[in-house]
């Protein structure tokens, strides 16, 4: 009786399987080849920047018929891969990266009071828009930490700080940031202007050593507007160059920052004057 059982079972196991088999063959998909060929280029992160859910849901839409140049993170490669792969003509945006247009590090800006609820800064933005004195900073609670794909970005001294060789642009840090403080910006530009404060300057100067104060120094020290005046605020044209790394020693408060990236060295140092003139100067 065993013996019989044994034998049902296993010839019931095997029409199951011959059935599994043959529904498979009929009912099969036909998955276009080009959809695996264009996923098998994608980076992988699945993190959105491109407007799909995942990286072969892109590959499945650049088949139908979407502009293969949307992936951020792969760059004018993936984008000429994808063109060689659909015959199409590439196409690639502008390598951007994140920036936190904030300076006031726990030892920089003053706070309003000591919070000590939830670790992040959507729940901290709630209780009065946060413990910053300015209502415009950084809470440093690693929201934007938690999102990043590539750990781009880290919390110092109570400031979110982004690494651009590390960030691949998806966008993520951007839509958490409660604050509205992180941007996308081009990632050959390395000057920029890190405070979102619209204050008037005695205002921002009580809440913090390193904000704008709206000198407009910055905007005199450039020769084609690069830098221009948002109300009190000073903000950066990234769609011209700006090369003098002098204007960020212009800024009395140091509110302009250099970034360390792979185009920093594409920087211009202002001719420093003949040795008998510094020594008339001085």
């Amino acid at each position: 009786m065993i013996l019989s059982a044994i034998l049902t079972l296993a010839a019931l196991g095997l029409l199951a399987g011959l059935g599994l088999g043959i529904a498979a063959k009929v009912f099969a998909v036909e998955v276009d080849p080009k959809i695996e060929q264009i996923d098998a280029v994608l980076p992988q992160f699945n993190c959105g920047a491109c407007g799909f859910a995942s990286c072969v849901d892109y590959a499945k839409a650049v088949v139908g018929g979407a502009e293969g140049g949307l992936c951020v993170p792969g760059g004018a490669g993936v984008s000429e891969k994808i063109a060689e792969i659909t015959g199409r003509a590439a196409s690639a945006q502008d390598k951007k990266v994140a920036f936190v247009f904030c300076g006031g590090s726990d030892s920089k800006a003053r706070k309003k009071y000591l919070y000590n609820g939830v670790a992040d800064c959507k729940s901290a933005a709630l209780l009065a828009g946060g413990d910053k004195a300015c209502a415009y900073g950084c809470l440093g609670l690693g929201s934007c930490v938690h999102v990043c794909p590539t750990n781009a970005i880290v919390v110092e001294d109570g400031l979110a700080r982004v690494t651009a060789e590390l960030c691949i642009g998806c966008g993520k840090c951007v839509a958490t940031c409660p604050k509205g403080i992180i941007k996308m910006v081009p990632a050959e530009r390395a000057i920029h202007v890190a405070c979102s404060s619209q204050d008037k300057g005695p205002v921002v100067r009580k809440a913090c050593d390193v904000g704008c104060i709206g000198c407009r120094r910055c905007t005199k020290g450039v020769d084609d507007e690069q830098i221009t005046m948002d109300g009190t605020l000073a903000v950066v044209d990234y769609s011209k160059p700006l090369l003098d790394p002098s204007v960020a020693e212009s800024c009395p408060t140091g509110a302009i920052q250099i970034v360390e990236t792979e185009f920093t060295e594409a920087l211009i140092e202002p001719e420093k004057p003949a040795a008998e003139e510094q020594e008339a100067r001085a």
